[in-house]
């Protein structure tokens, strides 16, 4: 009994590498602000998830999507809360806890095969559930604003305009760094620890 409830308590090392991953989320969603593409901030902090999911399990990337979605309320939802505030915490909400989950679950699962598939498989699942599940809320929540910003903008239809105008190049630059950095900074950290 003792055993089992030690196992389902999370190491020092997995507390300390958190610890340091939840600074991180923090600090690259308060910087992602500056680098922009269209109207909506780059997700940087996608990467520390992934890392999160691959060195410290899906309780880690989870509680990571959730301080992401969290940090992301006070700094780049602004747009979005004066049109609808319980939509807006939802979305980042959501969007941040199951990209979070998604890339653990697949990271766990991928892991049982190969290590470093398993890497890149949570590293494109990450950015895609971020990036689907914002749609999928902004179509509940937000469709009204959307039409009018898409006519506004001069788009052709709201559907072009959200995934041209709000995350067309965003999610491709987050696919692309989460799949290129994530699987180097979890080797350099398996080499580190290994070496000790």
């Amino acid at each position: 009994m003792a055993k089992t409830n030690s196992s389902k308590r999370l190491s020092t090392r997995t507390i300390a590498l958190g610890a340091i991953l939840t600074a991180l989320v923090v600090v690259l969603q308060f910087l992602g602000q500056f680098i922009r593409f269209g109207p909506v901030a780059i997700s940087l902090v996608l990467i520390p998830i992934v890392i999160g999911a691959a060195t410290c399990g899906t309780r880690i990337s989870t509680w990571l999507g959730f301080v992401f979605g969290v940090v992301v309320l006070f700094s780049d939802a602004q747009a979005f809360i004066a049109i609808d505030i319980l939509g807006t915490i939802v979305t980042v909400l959501v969007k941040g806890v199951l990209c979070g989950l998604c890339a653990g679950l697949s990271y766990k699962f991928i892991s049982k095969f190969n290590v470093y598939a398993a890497v890149a498989v949570a590293a494109f699942v990450c950015p895609v559930v971020n990036t689907g599940v914002f749609l999928a809320c902004c179509s509940i929540f937000f469709m009204d604003t959307l039409t009018e910003w898409a006519t506004s903008f001069g788009f052709s239809s709201t559907v072009d305009f959200m995934f041209l105008g709000l995350v067309g190049a965003n999610f491709l630059f987050e696919l692309a760094t989460n799949i290129v950095l994530s699987p180097v900074v979890v080797r350099i950290l398996n080499i580190r620890k290994r070496q000790k």
